[in-house]
């Protein structure tokens, strides 16, 4: 297998004598989708939270391209390809899909230099911007406003808004929540077709999903990893069907 191109090596993030993450390592690979999977509590937001660092670990190290930028903040890592997506939408309902994608790419291509004109006038945020609505599928939503979306569409959007600063690595925090069978068919193609040209984690609930797109798949429980492997290995091991999958 290849060297990852981004990867937490023992992490463990503690809340006064609460362990939420306790030593935890995950290798993403381009072109692989790694999916975390645990019940609720398990530590798998946290897990994400500590990779996009929006909260910085306790201890252990995460590494990027070989480079450790475990105590980097968010912001850093955003520009150096980490790109991310929430459990809530996070988008601005009030403009349309391309407003949302443009100003998403531009907090990528900054341009302090260019205060007098208009942000619509930057050629590169804008075809980043159309890139990444095409990708995610809502090329026909462009001029849409988000809150016309259905929600299925509306994590589309996120994704686009993530493509648009045109990521390395994609931190998906449950993409199918909420979504009916043709929705949640539409999302797992779109993550079919973004692991080529990214290392993409995925926490998500729905197991059918998970067993169906992921390569790798890590189970959490109680904050820490009780198996890593194939969905095939992960399926028939017994530790994940006594604590998980209810011995199925």
């Amino acid at each position: 297998m290849s060297t990852a191109l981004f990867e937490a090596r023992k992490l463990t993030r503690r809340f006064g004598a609460l362990v939420a993450v306790s030593d935890v390592s995950v290798a993403l690979h381009e072109g692989e989708i790694h999916a975390v999977i645990g019940t609720n509590g398990a530590g798998k937001s946290t897990l994400i939270n500590l990779l996009s660092g929006e909260l910085p670990p306790s201890s252990g190290e995460v590494r990027l391209g070989g480079q450790d930028v475990t105590h980097w903040p968010q912001p850093k890592l955003a520009h150096a390809g980490i790109g991310r997506s929430y459990q809530r939408n996070n988008i601005f309902l009030p403009l349309t899909v391309a407003e949302n994608c443009r100003l998403a790419a531009q907090a990528r291509v900054q341009r302090p230099f260019a205060w007098w004109e208009s942000a619509q006038a930057c050629r590169t945020s804008t075809a980043r911007a159309k890139a990444a609505i095409d990708r995610a599928g809502l090329g026909a939503f462009a001029q849409r406003t988000a809150a016309s979306l259905s929600h299925g569409q509306k994590r589309q959007l996120e994704i686009a808004m993530c493509l648009a600063t045109e990521p390395r690595v994609l931190l998906l925090d449950e993409p199918l929540a909420g979504m009916g069978p043709e929705e949640s068919h539409r999302m797992l193609d779109l993550l079919r077709e973004l692991k080529t040209g990214h290392a993409i984690l995925l926490v998500e609930h729905d197991m059918d999903a998970v067993f169906a797109v992921a390569d790798r798949i890590t189970v959490m429980v109680n904050g820490a990893v009780i198996a890593t492997g194939t969905p095939d290995e992960v399926r028939t091991n017994r530790d994940v069907q006594a604590a998980y999958l209810g011995g199925h």
